[in-house]
């Protein structure tokens, strides 16, 4: 079960699942920590995990202001710090990678490692584009699952859409008793738009694993790239046949692949 925790004066919705090494789960655009289950499920045995839903997600309210990826970045600092969590492996998908770039160049001491899936360093031309297009459907989209359809174009497999993954992912959407207002989704998704740490990057001195679906639209293989070649010794990796939110796919895949970077980075302790 979850619990709100105030964390640095900020309510933050949070599930913590397992024991052994810490690792922070930080999501991206709209998710609650619902989206990081098969990780909660599937890596409890191993390590003691930790989600919790961004400003304006899920049970988390929506402050008053802008959003601002160095804030939310400190919400995630000031977490790990009322939970007395000296340091953890931290993964962040999508937004919630702009997040985890922002928390380890502000926060080194709290990053034991980090995973940025499905990722970029600043937005390019075809990603505002497509934000500004988001934004569009849910202001003019005739029902809300009309915009799940549309938005989870960009996000799923065709192979998603064709063996009814992406029709029960809409279901729980639209079942989900804390959905996301559609004032958070365009904050969230400004605030997105204008994460910036190209000129940065090489100031991340954590172990880094950048992860890439080869059929990703919203944040394809070349910006991951990009991203790993700015930070020191980065590795990246493409999930072949995979697209922006492969850790609910194929789940078995993405977990192996992280578990075996935290053990590496464990044995080089």
């Amino acid at each position: 079960m979850g619990q709100m925790i105030d964390a640095g004066g900020v309510e933050l919705w949070v599930e913590r699942r397992g024991q052994g090494p810490d690792v922070l789960l930080i999501s991206g655009l709209g998710d609650p920590v619902e989206a990081w289950q098969p990780q909660l499920d599937g890596l409890a045995d191993r390590y003691r995990l930790t989600a919790f839903d961004n400003r304006g997600a899920g049970r988390t309210p929506l402050p008053e202001g802008p959003l601002t990826m160095p804030r939310m970045a400190d919400d995630a600092a000031a977490l790990l710090r009322t939970l007395q969590i000296p340091a953890a492996h931290v993964t962040g998908f999508s937004g919630g990678s702009f997040i985890a770039q922002e928390l380890a160049l502000r926060h080194p001491c709290l990053v034991r490692s980090l995973v940025l899936m499905s990722t970029t360093a600043r937005p390019d031309p075809y990603f505002r584009a497509m934000t500004r297009f988001w934004e569009w459907m849910v202001e003019r989209a005739p029902s809300e699952r009309a915009m799940l359809e549309a938005f989870y174009l960009w996000i799923y497999t065709p192979r998603a859409h064709s063996d009814g993954l992406v029709d029960r992912l809409i279901d729980e959407t639209l079942a989900f008793e804390h959905p996301q207002s559609a004032e958070a989704f365009r904050r969230q998704l400004a605030a997105f738009s204008r994460h910036d740490t190209s000129d940065r990057l090489g100031g991340i001195t954590a172990p880094t694993l950048v992860l890439a679906g080869e059929l990703d639209l919203a944040t394809p293989p070349r910006l991951g790239r990009e991203v790993a070649e700015g930070i020191p010794d980065a590795e990246f990796e493409v999930l072949r046949g995979e697209a922006h939110q492969p850790f609910q796919e194929v789940p078995e895949v993405f977990n192996a692949r992280v578990e075996a970077f935290w053990h590496k980075v464990e044995a080089e302790d």
